[in-house]
């Protein structure tokens, strides 16, 4: 075997403790930096890393991450999720490790590693695209990366679990030679063969075209059409705060009386949000997959259920709440299934809904974001969000861009936009600029916000 499953095996016969779980995780990863139309930087890194979690007496657990590359190293560091576990307090949500499933996906197989191969097709199309802007007068700045993370995990159980990760994103910011105008395009890959840069530099030429034109609007609400980047980032702070737990103990957003929110209608329109591991294009781990470290919000999740089995959860159908994540040990406590938290998540709306072009088409007046930029939670009980639009607002009049507005703070709540959204667009792919570095696997549509609250104006491009 290579090195991380026998890293991992090394770990579990170190272990002192009632039990354990092991995670190596070994990730490579291509990168690409260009700024005024040219290469500035190339990188090529490599990282490994173990997170051991130490159990006692089945409800006290402690978690250790730290980069690995021996037998010595790991038995170090579960030495150290052992004695922390010893001191650690009882955990309520404590479960039964996760037993073993007669299956080892492909567990004794090399690690998968990128290179920079990957990019081959996209490099002579981003030194054209620099040919032609330089023409245009317009200068691009951005990032290219591909990661290949190789997650290995294994648990006193028996357990043995696999998991190989690709994930590739571009982030594309156009500016006018003077720098007086900007626009900005994020796409996510699994590999970097979907990636039409010419497409993308076609928007971001016409966006900065639209630009060319000064117009200066007060804050206020205004009908808004996001596109599905802004979606996106919308649609991940609710789920991830999402907690079925938080929502039963009225500490949520999704808290109704002494219970939670589910099968209240959140919005008219028949919309279906939901996660699936197998969903094409945005392939995820079909398990739970917990490092115990703090991340960007509370984790409502548990070091316990590492390991257990995830499949699609539909958290929206037709407009309606129809479930929450919950650890296994919450789901017992309150007679429901357990919903791992799945690391994509894909809005829909009805069938052959219009397309971003035909929602700005049929709009009399309104705006039409770029992006929403630096989301942040304002008031936890409902939702409520702040944040700033960026890389270019345009208004929009009788079917047709006048030009380019002032940028806006805004507040709102996401489930109040669920519920007031009057058109709801075709779904693709997308990348949220909030959440890209955390949560890239997305697919959202263009929605259309009669009263999107702009609250104050916003200097920034």
């Amino acid at each position: 075997m290579s090195e991380p499953q026998e890293l991992v095996e090394t770990a579990l016969r170190a272990s002192a403790s009632d039990g354990c779980v092991v995670i190596a995780t070994e990730e490579t990863e291509v990168n690409l930096r260009w700024a005024n139309s040219s290469l500035t930087t190339t990188g090529h890194l490599s990282s490994g890393s173990l997170t051991v979690t130490s159990i006692v007496d089945g409800n006290r657990a402690a978690t250790v991450t730290g980069p690995v590359s021996s037998a010595e190293e790991a038995e170090r560091l579960v030495r150290a999720a052992d004695v922390a576990a010893a001191a650690a307090p009882p955990d309520d949500t404590a479960s039964p490790l996760v037993a073993p499933d007669g299956n080892d996906h492909g567990w004794s197989g090399e690690p998968a590693r990128t290179s920079i191969r990957t990019l081959d097709r996209f490099v002579p199309d981003l030194a054209r695209a620099f040919d032609r802007c330089a023409g245009d007068e317009i200068a691009l700045f951005g990032f290219a990366e591909h990661r290949m993370a190789s997650t290995f995990v294994g648990s006193s159980t028996g357990l043995r679990r696999r998991f190989d990760q690709p994930t590739g994103k571009v982030t594309i910011t156009g500016k006018s030679a003077d720098l007086s105008r900007s626009t900005w395009a994020g796409l996510h890959t699994r590999d970097f063969t979907d990636i039409d840069v010419e497409a993308t530099v076609d928007r971001i030429g016409r966006q900065l075209g639209w630009a060319r034109k000064r117009i200066e609007l007060p804050a206020g609400q205004y009908e808004t059409i996001l596109p599905p980047s802004a979606v996106a980032d919308l649609m991940v702070f609710t789920y991830i705060l999402a907690s079925a737990r938080a929502a039963d103990e009225g500490r949520s957003p999704f808290s109704a009386g002494s219970g939670n929110r589910i099968g209240e209608q959140l919005s008219p329109h028949p919309l279906t949000l939901y996660s699936d591991p197998e969903e094409d294009g945005l392939q995820c781990p079909p398990f739970e997959l917990v490092s115990g470290q703090p991340g960007p919000y509370p984790a409502p999740f548990s070091v316990f259920d590492i390991g257990q089995p995830a499949t699609r959860v539909d958290w929206i159908d037709d407009g309606r709440l129809t479930d929450l994540h919950r650890s296994r040990a919450w789901a017992k406590r309150t007679a429901a299934r357990p919903r791992p938290f799945v690391h994509n998540l894909t809005l829909t709306g009805a069938e052959g809904g219009p397309s971003l072009d035909d929602m700005v088409a049929n709009t009399e007046r309104g705006l039409l974001l770029t992006c929403l930029f630096y989301v942040r939670e304002v008031d936890p009980a409902n939702l409520l969000l702040t944040g700033l639009t960026r890389d270019g607002v345009y208004l929009v009049e009788n079917g047709r861009i006048r030009g380019a507005v002032n940028n806006f703070r805004f507040n709102e709540s996401p489930l109040s936009v669920l519920s007031r959204l009057t058109e709801v667009g075709r779904t693709e792919p997308t990348l949220g600029r909030e959440w890209q570095g955390y949560f890239p696997r997305t697919a959202m549509p263009p929605i259309r916000v009669p009263d999107f609250t702009m609250s104050t104006v916003s200097q920034a491009l």
